[in-house]
């Protein structure tokens, strides 16, 4: 992730000042950026000067409440009115505008929104933005760990969601993803929604605000560990079934979670996980779309099937 002592006032080897952000009033915690080092670091003496837990945790899970109260409202708004286009038209809208732009709008207003806002409200520049979510061109290694990383998390998704279905605990429906698969002519759409949208604005508010935020307080294995308590149950809202099935659900999401959040920490390249994130949802939309329709003929076709209910829609 980023390191946010880039935006320490007292600018110290590498550091650079706020400027006329300096005395900006940051009422979540003080100004943004405690550093990594300093957090990995911190003598005892330091301690009292820390941002307490419970206020890291709260601006976390409190923006990830924001983004997905903010998707529902959006989704709502956009749905409700080509609902009620289609009542005075009684035409029966397409998928593409009764399902897709909602979808689209929704994550771009919502995820994108919340978190640029949050960095704005705390004064920062949009240069300091760039620098605070770690925006840069990938290096030829981060490039592969983009490309083949979802590949990975793809084959340990697999293995623990095989795991639950032994023990007979079924996971959840995600609905999203259902309603793609039944509609095959929305899938190359969905694909390069999730490269170009997904990806980028979910990771945008999860590890690039609320992870980088919590390493300002956090070291590195807390400050993951916390952004994916966020993420995961974020998806509930997708999910349809028993508790016990969406708590399965939640539970294996954070495997992908917790690997995104480890990228980008290793990376410190926020694209790096927004291609990984959405190359995990596209390729999965891809496999679930190969299981329903060939599935007969696929052994373990079903356990393929099955894990549709892990795309992080």
């Amino acid at each position: 992730m980023s390191d946010p002592s880039e935006f320490d006032t007292g600018a110290g080897d590498g550091g650079r000042a706020r400027d006329e952000h300096e005395d900006a009033a940051i009422e979540d915690g003080g100004e943004p950026g405690t550093a990594h080092a300093t957090v990995d670091s911190a003598d005892p003496a330091d301690e009292g000067s820390k941002r307490p837990l419970l206020r890291t945790v709260g601006v976390a899970f409190g923006l990830g409440v924001a983004g997905i109260l903010g998707l529902i409202i959006v989704t709502a708004i956009i749905g409700g009115g080509v609902f009620l286009v289609s009542e005075v038209t009684g035409q029966q809208p397409p998928l593409l505008l009764s399902f897709v732009v909602p979808f689209v709008v929704g994550q771009i207003v919502a995820f994108l929104g919340v978190g640029l806002g949050y960095l704005r409200w705390r004064g920062l520049s949009r240069e300091e933005i760039v620098a605070y979510l770690g925006v840069r061109r990938p290096t030829i290694v981060e490039t592969v760990i983009a490309v083949v990383g979802p590949v990975a998390v793809i084959f340990t998704v697999f293995v623990v969601s095989s795991l639950a279905l032994v023990t007979g605990t079924q996971p959840a429906q995600n609905q999203g993803a259902q309603m793609t698969l039944q509609n095959p002519s929305i899938i190359p759409i969905m694909i390069v929604a999730m490269l170009l949208v997904v990806g980028p604005c979910e990771e945008i508010l999860f590890r690039g605000v609320i992870q980088s935020r919590a390493r300002e307080t956090l070291s590195a294995i807390p400050a993951i560990l916390l952004t994916a308590s966020v993420f995961a149950p974020a998806h509930i809202v997708s999910l349809s079934g028993g508790v016990s099935a969406m708590i399965t659900s939640i539970s294996i999401l954070f495997v992908p979670s917790l690997i995104f959040g480890a990228v980008y920490e290793y990376t410190n390249n926020l694209p790096v996980v927004a291609v990984m994130h959405g190359l995990y949802n596209s390729f999965l939309l891809t496999i679930g779309y190969i299981a329903i329709t060939y599935g007969p003929e696929m052994e373990g076709a079903g356990q393929a099937a099955a894990a549709l209910s892990l795309v992080p829609l």
